[in-house]
């Protein structure tokens, strides 16, 4: 893609901002190539991405119309289909679409963390808990926490700094972060650690294995979890947000659900999938 062309494509992008419908952008163009020469164009100026260049695209299972497709991006961003297709390409086309304007937008100099962008974030933070932006000198405060995770990410972009919050949202939700500050585990300490690790199979593995341990100790919880997770899917996908976090934890529970259907027990689990064994041991095993 030519840069006379990322201009024309941020300007339309910008056009869009006012009615915030993604759905009536860019269908002149072909967004499936134009999304994957976007990262592709960050790749070459010097990005990098754990998993490559390459934008990847799920459809969901559907025997008929609406169908749904998802898409993750590169930087681990996830967006999802929102209009009703009535068949699989015209879905991938719109996941496409979804994805791509978010994608230009994210390249306004207001999406980038900085200095700026640190102190507005938190005077917004802070007025939205009625606390104090004095907080964001302490680590053991959550907006000091917050403060913190903004400062190591400096210069990122905004989707680039989503997959390191959805991590942690991840770890709120599983209930290990309680199990963290039990441990009397600092903030501090927890964000260092956890901002070097990967959301992947490993992870995904362990956080299923803690939720078959919730199941045996109160049957059913993961069937009605799973069901809620679905719901909040859902909702975010029609209304085009981003999927990352809804979409790990409906994976996550379906891994669960999967493992005790096939009879596998915590221990087998772990070792098949050559997990850390020391799962929220940071406390004493701490490696920066």
């Amino acid at each position: 893609m030519m840069d006379n062309g990322m201009k024309s494509l941020q300007d339309i992008v910008y056009s869009l901002l006012p009615d915030k419908n993604p759905a009536f952008v860019f269908q002149d163009l072909n967004v499936v190539e134009t999304l994957q020469e976007f990262w592709e164009k960050k790749r070459k100026q010097g990005a990098v991405f754990k998993n490559g260049s390459l934008v990847v695209y799920e459809s969901v299972p559907s025997p008929l119309a609406p169908y749904v497709c998802y898409v993750t991006l590169p930087g681990g961003s996830c967006f999802g289909s929102f209009q009703y297709c009535s068949t699989k390409a015209e879905a991938r086309r719109d996941a496409a679409r979804v994805a791509l304007v978010n994608s230009v937008f994210n390249e306004q100099p207001s999406r980038i963390i900085t200095m700026e962008f640190i102190r507005n974030s938190i005077e917004e933070a802070a007025a939205s808990v009625s606390g104090s932006t004095n907080d964001a000198e302490d680590p053991t405060t959550s907006i000091g926490a917050y403060h913190y995770m903004l400062e190591a990410n400096k210069g990122k972009t905004m989707l680039e700094f989503q997959e390191l919050m959805t991590v942690f949202q991840l770890l709120h939700w599983n209930g290990s972060l309680k199990i963290l500050r039990e441990r009397k585990c600092s903030r501090q300490d927890v964000i260092s650690y956890y901002s070097k690790q990967s959301l992947d199979d490993c992870m995904r593995s362990q956080m299923a294995l803690d939720w078959i341990l919730k199941e045996k100790k109160m049957s059913g919880i993961l069937a009605q979890e799973l069901q809620s997770s679905l719901k909040g899917l859902e909702k975010a996908r029609e209304t085009g947000h981003e999927l990352r976090f809804y979409k790990e934890k409906k994976e996550i529970l379906t891994l669960a659900l999967s493992q005790i259907g096939s009879g596998f027990v915590g221990g087998q689990m772990c070792e098949q999938n050559m997990c850390d064994p020391n799962w929220l041991g940071l406390c004493t095993n701490l490696e920066t």
